[in-house]
């Protein structure tokens, strides 16, 4: 019987043997990521609210924001990509040509929990920023198949995305994150909100160049198409900073909750640094792959 205080809805503890599972799962990664490059970097928890704002669309209502004693507005990070981006705007001195880090770190949104999701949730993270090549795409998804096979994700499988296509093809805003719900509502509930059209345009265009170059970089990985990694023309990433490259990853081809997603963003770093500073990043949802593997 509970007799102490309780937590918030959406907040936790996190017991000892998932605290044990998880420390595993980190252990399991840190090794991969810096095989290929990536270092730690931890940023606080605690953001200037105007510098998370903007940046998440119609996200941005979950984000956590208060006012301290002195009247300044403040936000708890809702992710750990925005605040990396004023990290590197503050310290361009490290792009040498490029900077690679990863981070693990709670965020908080303030969502209805739902499966491998709560208001407070962990996040691991590793992005390149300074480089548009493609092949910074693929070493980013190469080094999330390798992660996950080292967390014993023998299964795990990566749909990827271009979201030019969408400009291509006119898709609106509005439009490109109806489609990024095809998983939670459904494909027959998505075309009536965005119209068979757009269907039949999507899953009519073919990959673009830079996803044929990927696909090329990551055989040279030894990943193999439709194994591994495969092309899905209805992947949007619903925020608003993604420019190019999306890509989610699921437990296997039959699971649709995501496990960790990411993609191109080349804009968000200039909104700080007042010029071009491209970047492409990875995100594990480590609270989910924790639920699924012990539900699986």
């Amino acid at each position: 019987m509970q007799k102490g205080p309780v937590t918030p809805k959406g907040f936790g503890d996190i017991l000892p043997e998932e605290a044990a599972k998880r420390r595993k799962m980190f252990a399991a990664i840190v090794p991969v990521l810096e095989k290929y490059g990536f270092v730690p970097l931890e940023t606080p928890t605690v953001e200037f609210a105007e510098t998370l704002l903007g940046k998440y669309g119609e996200e941005e209502k979950l984000v956590y924001q208060l006012t301290d004693k002195g009247g300044r507005k403040l936000a708890l990070r809702y992710d750990l990509t925005v605040p990396l981006a004023r990290f590197v705007a503050n310290n361009l001195g490290l792009l040498k040509p490029t900077f690679s880090r990863y981070q693990i770190g709670q965020v908080f949104r303030g969502e209805n929990p739902q499966r491998g999701r709560s208001r407070e949730f962990t996040q691991f993270d590793f992005d390149t920023v300074g480089s548009d090549d493609y092949k910074e795409d693929a070493k980013v998804i190469a080094t999330a198949l390798e992660s996950a096979l080292a967390i014993n994700l023998n299964e795990s499988y990566i749909q990827i995305n271009d979201r030019k296509i969408f400009d291509k093809l006119g898709v609106t805003q509005d439009q490109v994150r109806t489609i990024d719900k095809i998983d939670k509502i459904g494909e027959e509930a998505v075309k009536k909100m965005v119209g068979q059209d757009i269907f039949d345009k999507l899953s009519a265009e073919p990959k673009t160049e830079r996803l044929s170059q990927i696909f090329t970089e990551l055989e040279k990985y030894g990943f193999k198409e439709n194994r591994d990694f495969a092309f899905n023309p209805y992947l949007a990433r619903g925020l608003d900073y993604y420019t190019s490259t999306v890509y989610e990853l699921k437990l296997n081809k039959e699971e649709k909750l995501t496990i960790g997603a990411g993609g191109r963003y080349d804009n968000l770093i200039g909104m700080f640094a007042g010029r071009a500073i491209p970047a492409v990043g990875f995100s594990f949802g480590i609270d989910r792959i924790v639920e699924l593997i012990a539900n699986n």
